[in-house]
């Protein structure tokens, strides 16, 4: 699957910012307000952060494969 670099960058930041900060800050608030379900919203954002990052991984070294692939012809 090849992505444009705006797209990328998007998901980049959602994966490596977004999604962290969001779980971390529900959790926290949930624990001060008493909201529902703190700790599997908390562990939820991780496992779509982790999953995330690991397709964008997979995405990003495809790139640089191709790439270094059409550089040598």
């Amino acid at each position: 699957m090849k992505l444009n670099n705006k797209v990328y960058d998007i998901l980049k930041w959602v994966a490596m910012i977004a999604l962290d900060a969001v779980g971390v800050c529900y959790c926290t608030l949930s624990g001060i307000w008493g909201w529902p379900r703190g700790e599997e919203i908390l562990q939820t954002c991780a496992a779509l952060s982790i999953l995330l990052g690991a397709l964008l991984g997979a995405s990003s070294a495809e790139y640089h494969r191709v790439t270094k692939d059409a550089a040598a012809t």
